[in-house]
């Protein structure tokens, strides 16, 4: 693997799993929409690692973004061997006091996303007979159970495992893997604390999860010796959702 383009990775478990990456050789390209400063400094994180870092401003919710998103990259470290697609939006919403704006922007970032870019990074991979695709979902997703409070983002990751287990069959003739890792209640700051602290009496591993615990199930993923593992769904929730 010599370049992975990670959505949504100026930040949180992206950032991490970038980092992670980038200190085994690999060259990392990563997208933001408004975490400039953040964005910037993550560039020079990936450089101290000894590897290229390129960070491009762009929403991934827009399939022209993408498409730029894409030649941007090619252009400055060569079409992606790896996808991992880490954006995706998070808001808390009863159902009934959704708006159609809101609902259309968690399926947009979260779902709509994951497609626009997946097929994009799909053919360089064929070409190549190799590739590796992550996307992440949420942890009781496989479920598909009743979720009144975060409607819109729930369905959205209910559609990011079909969409993933989907083409992970139609690309495994190709020396593709598509999979998913589904997250429980990790420390990545994409959540307000005080919520997180909340939630940790209902994790029957009593503690939150870490940053690593979302890179140490993408490292695998990524690597040789996940190369028959296709259409899976790597839950990491310390049991939450059980």
């Amino acid at each position: 693997m010599k370049t992975a383009l990670i959505t949504g990775g100026a930040r949180g478990i992206g950032r991490a799993i970038g980092l992670e990456l980038a200190a085994r050789g690999v060259n990392v390209a990563f997208c933001y929409r408004t975490s400039e400063a953040a964005a910037r400094e993550t560039e020079t994180a990936l450089a101290a690692q000894g590897a290229r870092g390129l960070g491009v401003r762009a929403n991934v919710g827009d399939p022209e973004q993408v498409e730029e998103l894409f030649a941007t990259v090619e252009r400055e470290l060569g079409s992606p061997d790896a996808l991992i697609h880490a954006a995706g939006p998070y808001h808390r919403v009863d159902v009934m006091k959704e708006t159609p704006e809101g609902w259309r922007t968690m399926l947009g970032e979260n779902l709509d996303s994951f497609f626009y870019c997946a097929r994009r990074a799909a053919p360089a991979m064929i070409e190549r007979k190799w590739g590796r695709i992550i996307a992440f979902s949420m942890a009781n997703a496989d479920r598909a159970g009743a979720q009144p409070g975060v409607t819109a983002h729930y369905v959205a990751k209910v559609g990011v495992l079909v969409l993933a287990r989907t083409l992970a069959r139609a690309l495994a003739p190709h020396g593709i893997t598509v999979n998913t890792i589904a997250p429980g209640f990790i420390a990545s700051g994409s959540a307000p604390p005080e919520e997180l602290e909340k939630m940790v009496k209902t994790i029957p591993a009593g503690h939150l999860g870490e940053l690593r615990d979302a890179v140490a199930a993408a490292r695998f993923l990524l690597s040789e010796d996940a190369r028959y593992v296709n259409g899976s769904n790597i839950i990491s929730s310390g049991g939450w959702g059980l």
